[in-house]
């Protein structure tokens, strides 16, 4: 763009922006503040948003093209200014808008909240492939939940994790449409009545005992460079009868608006604890409140464009993300075969033609299923339907397999021992023509775990889809410094196709290059160190080696066998300070479930370890801990480019995939992790020689379980674990309440299922190869540039590109 015309539209987007400011909010610009600034900026790039999506819309509709609509209960989008204004290609021309205003572009990014609608890697991957939706130009509608609150906010008082409600939405969002005129009746509960309708046929009517209203609202997705636009839709829960008038009027004020206030819990928060029994049916009001609305939405467009459901496979492709929303498959039979009279062989054709799964666990607990009296109760038809549906299932697999009881058992959708159960990951398999894993390692173990009958008789099922990452916002956005660099070495090309990172490769040797690249990670450890010193109040060195551990705490992703090799380091440090030691900072952060106390114990003696190492000098500045709280993309955004070493350390067989491990080394961090989920996927595009890889494989971690292995056996064997042990259950950082670990202790040694104590000085050994490497600065950014290089095959496009050629048989026009 000419200086000339450019000063021209950066002069018409601030009038733009004055005039948002001014009539729509109501503000001048002398009493305007950062989130004022952000707001108005937001709406008037909004406004260049429009046109483009609208068109995009339309344009898939009148071309008749397959339209994908992903299912997911997490959008883990985070800020979104930064996001659009890049794949705009509006960034210079938005500061230059600014400027002249004496409005810092920033700070006006930084008074965006996080959208507050997601909690991990399955929200972020959803955000991700929403991204490459559009930038494919693949028409797509993402459906979800409108929380009002999210997840929570994480507050950190003396180690313990406190939640607290999000309040993202308290200044409006500037980026969604309500669309109050788009809503669906979501039905709980109630009876169904067989209503004869000829001779030879019954008709089932279900008449809810409530009826909650689903109410629209759109967010645009802009593809890179804004050529096409999709929309994320997610839905609020609104009560028909908002006041009961006659109660008010009687004085019971609180009482008249109990009603409203239990229906629309549903979209209040996510994840609800389901620890209760109340907790576990608002889990699947939640559920089946977002699944019956996103299918009623689309099968109405679908009749409006193309009147008949009986052509929903050729031009739909839905797509459930994980296993939350697997009542898909009885609520769309129901659609199809109680309100559009359909017989039930070609609704069940329709519903499997349209229906793919992709399952994101190998933990039994994360496979859901629900007990069969809460689903009798809140959802009678769509356990009548699931009932056929098994019939028809077992008696093909019957047919197929006579007299093997025990496969018939063990692929039933109802589980019968301790209390019937409804099966919802089997549900989702019946139901799918096709059903994927998230990475190599992960696909298979799910044709040798937890589906292995179902692949036994349906070998063509499952397939594999590895996860990616969207590489404009973990590189171009989060780390401009790099993408700088990377154009200058590379070209221009490489903002467009993340494969072209494989020019790189040779500037791995190049000393000077070598050195650009780490002047442009230490500017981010010095901005990172600069938020930690805000957030914590502790001093750390950006010339230290950032090892950081960013994610859900969970005990399989094992923060634990971390922090316990944190305190075996320290204690080596202080026992031969004349050793080189390499300089760590240790960097924690993540959420802890509200009820999942062990992870919260966690979080405190991350936090207690902390406080001891921290505090202490005869370490000199070797050894720093810090937990970041309340973690977030926008966090992530801070934290990733400034990694040196990603931890990616989960029990081998247990993660099914990881995002992190992609975005950190994108960023040009060396991973040390086990072989689990991506990481298999990592080493073979990095090289042995660019990765730490330590701890027991799959298979042995298996063969441990099998064989009743203690840890008691590991501690034997390791006096440095067993002296680590020793130290945390004795009090030592802990010595207000001397037994706070003590259990927590006692399970390494004991049962030790997530295998930390038996992959305890595997890892410890790992660590020290990792300090070897960090003192020999060259070779070291050597594996980190070849890391960037390397990772462009885990992008998500490639990701989506599969999906589109594979699973949903969908054209991609970029």
């Amino acid at each position: 763009m000419a200086t000339s015309d450019m000063a021209k539209d950066a002069a018409a987007l601030r009038e733009a922006i004055v005039r948002k400011l001014t009539y729509d909010m109501g503000k001048s610009r002398s009493g305007a503040r950062d989130r004022d600034w952000f707001l108005a900026t937001a709406l008037a790039v909004r406004d260049r948003v429009i046109d483009r999506w609208l068109e995009a819309t339309r344009a898939a509709y009148e071309q008749g093209e397959k339209q994908v609509y992903y299912l997911s209960l997490e959008f883990l989008v985070g800020r979104l200014l930064r996001d659009n204004v890049t794949n705009l290609g509006l960034i210079p021309l938005l500061k230059e808008a600014l400027a002249p205003l004496g409005v810092d572009f920033d700070a006006v990014r930084q008074a965006e909240p996080d959208a507050a609608l997601g909690n991990g890697g399955l929200g972020r991957l959803a955000a991700c492939f929403m991204e490459s939706l559009a930038s494919l130009a693949i028409p797509a509608f993402g459906y979800g939940i409108r929380y009002e609150h999210g997840l929570f906010r994480q507050i950190l008082r003396e180690g313990w994790q406190h939640e607290y409600p999000e309040d993202w939405l308290q200044f409006g969002n500037p980026w969604e449409f309500a669309r109050p005129e788009i809503s669906h009746d979501i039905g709980f509960g109630g009876s169904v009545e067989a209503v004869r309708v000829s001779e030879d046929e019954m008709r089932h009517v279900w008449h809810p005992a409530e009826t909650v209203q689903a109410v629209a609202y759109d967010t645009p997705v802009v593809g890179w460079r804004g050529q096409h636009v999709n929309t994320l839709r997610l839905w609020s829960a609104r009560a028909l009868d908002p006041l009961k008038l006659e109660a008010f009027n009687f004085g019971d004020h609180v009482g008249a608006l109990a009603e409203r206030m239990r229906q629309e819990a549903i979209s209040k928060v996510l994840y609800p604890s389901d620890e209760s029994p109340a907790g576990q049916e608002l889990r699947l009001r939640q559920e089946y409140f977002f699944t019956s609305a996103a299918l009623q939405d689309l099968v109405r467009r679908h009749l409006r464009v193309y009147g008949d459901l009986r052509s929903l496979p050729d031009k739909v492709a839905i797509q459930l993300n994980d296993t939350h929303p697997a009542i898909a498959i009885a609520e769309l039979m129901r659609i199809c075969v109680d309100l559009h009279a359909i017989s039930w062989a070609e609704a069940w054709e329709i519903t499997r033609g349209s229906i793919s799964y992709t399952n994101h666990t190998l933990l039994p607990e994360a496979l859901e299923s629900w007990a069969v009296p809460l689903m009798e109760r809140l959802l009678p038809r769509h356990m009548q339907i699931i009932y056929l549906i098994n019939a028809h299932h077992l008696d093909e697999v019957r047919a197929a397999h006579p007299g093997d009881v025990r496969l018939l058992s063990s692929v039933s959708l109802i589980e019968e021992g301790h209390g019937r159960r409804v099966r919802m990951g089997h549900l989702a398999v019946v139901g799918s023509h096709k059903v994927n894993g998230v990475s190599a390692l992960h696909s298979d173990l799910l044709k040798k775990t937890v589906f292995r009958d179902f692949h036994a008789i349906a070998p063509d099922r499952i397939t594999n889809k590895t996860n990616g990452i969207t590489f404009r916002r973990w590189l171009q956005q989060c780390n401009p410094g790099l993408t700088g660099l990377l154009v200058e070495a590379v070209g221009p090309a490489v903002l467009d196709d993340a494969m072209r990172l494989e020019g790189l490769n040779p500037l791995a040797e190049d000393a000077g290059f070598r050195d650009r690249f780490a002047a442009v990670k230490r500017a981010n450890k010095e901005a990172l160190a600069a938020l930690i010193r805000q957030q914590l109040d502790l001093r750390v060195d950006p010339a230290a080696m950032f090892d950081v551990q960013i994610k859900r705490i969970h005990e399989y992703k094992r923060q634990l066998l971390n922090i316990l090799e944190t305190v075996a380091l320290y204690d080596a440090i202080r026992a031969q300070p004349h050793l080189d030691w390499a300089p760590r900072v240790k960097i924690f952060a993540g959420k802890a479930a509200a009820s999942y106390h062990r992870a919260k114990l966690i979080i405190k003696l991350a936090h207690d370890v902390a406080r001891v190492v921290n505090s202490d000098p005869t370490v000199r500045g070797l050894l720093k801990v810090a937990f970041l709280p309340n973690y977030n993309v926008s966090l992530a955004e801070m934290i990733v480019p400034a990694a040196d070493l990603s931890e990616q350390i989960s029990t081998a067989g247990m993660e099914a995939s990881g995002t992190g491990n992609m975005k950190l080394g994108l960023n040009g961090a060396l991973t040390i992790g086990t072989l689990d989920g991506a990481n298999v996927e990592m080493l073979e595009h990095v090289g042995a020689d660019n990765i730490f890889i330590f701890g027991l494989t799959t298979e042995e971690v298996e063969a441990r379980r099998r064989d009743g292995s203690h840890g008691v056996a590991a501690v034997q064997a390791s006096p440095r674990l067993g002296e680590v042990l020793e130290a945390v259950e004795s009090g030592v950082f802990s010595p207000d309440d001397g037994g706070r670990y003590r259990d927590m202790m006692a399970s390494i040694r004991g049962h030790d299922y997530f295998m930390v104590g038996a992959d305890f000085d595997s890892y410890f050994d790992a660590q020290r190869r990792v300090d070897a490497r960090w003192q020999d600065s060259g070779t070291w950014m050597r594996s980190a540039v070849l890391n960037t290089a390397r990772m462009g095959w885990f992008s998500s496009d490639r990701t989506i590109a599969e999906y589109a050629g594979e699973i949903w048989n969908v054209p991609i026009k970029r």
